[in-house]
């Protein structure tokens, strides 16, 4: 026979204040996994919705992977364009994107400075780039940039000061922001769009870092990738935009299997502070133990008793650390190498989060519990 559900509901009530501890310590491990498991989330969620499987990337082939290293020849778009007919062409307009994107010292208007991502673009860009949407305000003419959604996260800036009608400085220049932009959570959310020919003028170059061209459904990247082999004196290489992001996630494979890592280490370290506080509960309640032995509770009973408070607590732990996570994580702007990225607390950080709640409630229960019940009884009504 089991004990009643209400008895160790009433144990935890009987001590407020070790109960109220051991909640905050399992609360504070499941925040920690929370985070670990939002950040992971978050980077693969930015890397997985950056790329468009049409469109293709053309840029110098001695930067290897490093987009920011790249130069070619301002005449590049127009030789590509009268290449091949499979770019998309409406209105008579080529949907080819000329860019020159680097990596400078920005200055916010509240002094801030930091390393910001600037891009270089013309009109064409918003019809390469369909994830883009300008949000707010207008585009970007001479002087004037526009701003992604977590540009000041990247920027270690706040909002406030990258808002529109502010002026921030890169390049020895002054810049007036006129709008700001979202991407869908995409890369390009951490960066600065300016007019292509006033960043070049800026930067005192003439050339670009890459090319981005959106084929249409007939058309096969095979067919660039073909074109940049056989002209050896441009240096080119092209790849797909979905391929180029997903090198970028086997780069950064070291990085989400160490944040595992982490997450396996606060467990277990969860595990042991749960321990540690259930040794103290249960060696105050020896006497308790051993009287249900001798009025004729079974051990397992007991057993289960016992780790019952402990899943009672994991589980209340957990439900605050999620609605925590919930209201206050989710989206929270991470600045990182490759810019920035929104924490996500999705279904599977939820999963992993609880799940791990849970399992600390049953693994530090379980060892005090099997301790205790294998004294005597005799002895343990003796104790004091």
């Amino acid at each position: 026979m089991l004990l009643p559900w209400e008895y160790g509901v009433r144990n935890l009530a009987r001590r407020p204040v070790r109960t109220a501890l051991t909640l905050v310590a399992l609360a504070t491990v499941v925040m920690l996994v929370f985070v670990v498991v939002g950040f992971i989330r978050g980077l693969e969620r930015s890397l997985a919705v950056s790329g468009d499987e049409n469109v293709v990337l053309v840029y110098s082939v001695n930067s290897e992977e490093n987009i920011e290293n790249s130069s070619i020849a301002a005449r590049t778009p127009s030789l590509i364009s009268a290449s091949f007919d499979s770019v998309v062409d409406r209105f008579g307009v080529n949907h080819i994107s000329p860019e020159l994107y680097l990596g400078t010292r920005v200055t916010s208007s509240a002094g801030d400075e930091g390393l910001g991502l600037v891009r270089g673009v013309t009109l064409a860009a918003p019809l390469v780039r369909r994830s883009v949407q300008l949000i707010e305000g207008d585009w970007p003419e001479d002087g004037e940039v526009i701003v992604g959604r977590l540009a000041a996260a990247k920027l270690g800036s706040t909002n406030a000061a990258m808002s529109i009608g502010k002026r921030i400085e890169f390049e020895g220049r002054s810049w007036t922001i006129v709008g700001r932009f979202a991407a869908g959570g995409a890369a390009y959310e951490s960066e600065l769009w300016c007019p292509l020919d006033d960043f070049q003028t800026a930067t005192k170059r003439q050339d670009l870092s890459l090319a981005a061209m959106l084929l249409s459904p007939s058309g096969s990247p095979a067919e660039v990738k073909l074109f940049c082999k056989e002209r050896t004196d441009l240096e080119l290489r092209a790849i797909r935009e979905t391929d180029y992001y997903a090198t970028l996630q086997q780069h950064y494979k070291p990085v989400r299997i160490l944040a595992w890592f982490v997450v396996v280490l606060v467990s277990g370290a969860g595990v042991f502070a749960g321990l540690n506080m259930m040794y103290g509960a249960v060696a105050g309640r020896i006497r308790e133990i051993a009287t249900l032995q001798a009025i004729g509770f079974r051990r397992r009973a007991i057993l289960v008793s016992l780790i019952q408070e402990g899943v009672l607590l994991a589980a209340a732990g957990s439900l605050l650390s999620g609605v925590i996570a919930l209201t206050m994580l989710n989206g929270m702007a991470v600045r990182f190498t490759m810019g920035a990225f929104a924490l996500r607390i999705d279904s599977v950080a939820i999963l992993i989060g609880c799940g791990v709640g849970l399992l600390l409630g049953v693994l530090g229960a379980l060892p005090p519990a099997l301790k205790a019940l294998r004294a005597e009884v005799a002895t343990s009504l003796k104790a004091v």
